[in-house]
């Protein structure tokens, strides 16, 4: 049995390099300890993994995280995901880190997220989403709860900006940050809305899905528009 539980994990080895490369890390072969990085846009979590001789028969692996942006709870589900894969396929050379690291089943602690209207010219959708954000903690928490989404995960662009107000001792500072996701300058002109309407604490995600159709300059219009909406309809919008 030592000998079968070995041999698979050798064929779990090669698969886990095959499917992540150089983020796949061997710590120690002799203590068959392993190092998985993955990324989600700015999240990073690092896996630790140890297989124990009685993996994958009789033993789950064990697991240990780094994610200073994950809180308590969501390594909590994310743990207990990793073991109802491994209890599915007990026995098995099984795919625990492949099926459940891509950060979308997590409970996460996450701002109320208002999702505005549709907007559809030519065949592409726009579409608004506006949150209360009030630190980076909570900026990750929207992006990762939309993209459980698998709607908005597969949209042709979800472009992004936010502006926080922070109180320090040398007084108020805004924290803003903003991303095209592949639609050059819409991220930039989203957060350049932002600072006209001087919106605080406050994040809108736009998804595209694209029709097909080029709209040239029309699309920052709808993104513009989007944009504007969502804030509006979340009650954000500053009078």
């Amino acid at each position: 049995m030592e000998q079968d539980n070995l041999t698979k994990q050798i064929d779990e080895v090669e698969a886990l390099t095959a499917i992540y490369g150089d983020d796949f890390v061997i710590d120690s072969e002799e203590l068959r300890s392993y190092t998985v990085k993955i990324k989600d846009n700015n999240n990073e979590v690092l896996l630790s993994v140890t297989m124990p001789a009685e993996y994958p028969s009789e033993a789950p692996p064990k697991y240990e995280f780094s994610a200073p942006w994950m809180d308590r709870k969501a390594k909590e589900s994310l743990r207990h995901s990793l073991d109802e894969v491994y209890l599915e396929n007990l026995g098995e050379t099984n795919p625990v880190i492949e099926e459940t690291l891509d950060l979308s089943q997590l409970e996460i602690n996450c701002p109320d997220i208002t999702h505005g209207d549709v907007i559809i010219d030519r065949k592409s959708s726009f579409q608004g989403h506006a949150a209360e954000v009030h630190g980076i903690n909570d900026v990750n928490a929207v992006l990762i709860k939309l993209k459980q989404n698998k709607k908005i995960q597969n949209a042709t662009h979800n472009m992004y900006a936010y502006r926080i107000e922070k109180k320090t001792d040398k007084g108020i500072t805004i924290l803003q940050d903003c991303d095209d996701d592949g639609e050059t300058h819409a991220g930039g002109r989203m957060l350049h809305l932002l600072q006209i309407l001087d919106q605080k604490n406050t994040i809108v995600v736009v998804s595209r899905w694209y029709g097909g159709i080029q709209l040239g300059p029309d699309r920052f219009r709808h993104i513009n528009n989007a944009t504007r909406q969502a804030i509006q309809q979340a009650g954000l919008l500053k009078k």
